[in-house]
C-alpha cells in the first residue's frame, strides 16, 4: 500500500488548512487510519484516528476541537481539517494505515503498518 500525503504548507497563526492522504490500495476501506505528527529535534505524535467506516474519530488533547479528521471510501482518501492553527502545530504530518482491518486505530505508532512519506506544516507568529 502506498500513501501519498499532501497538503502542508506556511500558515499564519490563526489559519486553516486540509492535509489529505490517498491510498493506492483498494481495501482501504477496511482499514482505520490515523495522522500522526514530528517536530524538529521531538519524537513523534499521535494526531488524530478515524475508523474504516468514518463513524468513529479520536483526537489528542492538544488538537481537540480545532482539528477534524474525515474520509472518503470512494476516493481512497483520508483529510485532515486543520483550524486555528498554533505554532505549536508545526510540524510534519504523517498518515498511516492500522495493522488490523475492521478494529479501531490505536494512539501508538507501532500500531500501524504503512506510513506515507509526510507532509511539512508550518506555522509562523
Amino acid at each position: 500500500v502506498q500513501l501519498q500525503a499532501s497538503g502542508g504548507g506556511l500558515v499564519q497563526a490563526g489559519g486553516s488548512l486540509r492535509l489529505s492522504c490517498a491510498a493506492s490500495d483498494g481495501t482501504f476501506s477496511s482499514y482505520g487510519m490515523g495522522w500522526f505528527r514530528q517536530g524538529l529535534g521531538k519524537e513523534r505524535e499521535y494526531v488524530s484516528a478515524i475508523s474504516y467506516s468514518g463513524s468513529t474519530t479520536d483526537y489528542s488533547d492538544s488538537v481537540k476541537g480545532r482539528f477534524t479528521i474525515s474520509r472518503d471510501n470512494a476516493k481512497k482518501t483520508v483529510y485532515l481539517q486543520m483550524n486555528t492553527l498554533k505554532p505549536e502545530d508545526t510540524a510534519v504530518y504523517y498518515c498511516a494505515v492500522y495493522r488490523s482491518p475492521f478494529r479501531f486505530p490505536g494512539q501508538r505508532g507501532a500500531e500501524y503498518k504503512y506510513w506515507g512519506q509526510g507532509t511539512q506544516v508550518t506555522v509562523s507568529s
